[in-house]
């Protein structure tokens, strides 16, 4: 699903205008990316826990060059989903 199909079925559902849906849902992701970057974690009761991780320093390769590469201790985006999601899943 894309943003574009997001938009549209959040729409039909509930008869608010593509444009409104669609400044919400960019409103939505820019918080999201400032809070994560601020290092605070997002409770979305029902839905899902998002916060960042760090990932530690290791070696990797470079394949091309058969060489090692350092890469640096680096943070990256985690997504936990709650327990309802999960069970939906199963």
């Amino acid at each position: 699903m894309t943003k574009q199909d997001l938009v549209k079925a959040i729409a039909e559902e509930t008869g608010i205008e593509n444009v409104k849906v669609l400044a919400v849902i960019e409103s939505l992701m820019n918080q999201v990316k400032k809070a994560t970057v601020e290092g605070e974690d997002i409770f979305l009761r029902g839905l899902c826990t998002i916060t960042t991780k760090v990932r530690k320093e290791k070696v990797g390769r470079n394949i091309g060059k058969n060489t090692a590469v350092i890469v640096p201790e680096h943070k990256i985006p985690y997504v936990k989903p709650c327990n309802e999601w999960k069970e939906m899943l199963k």
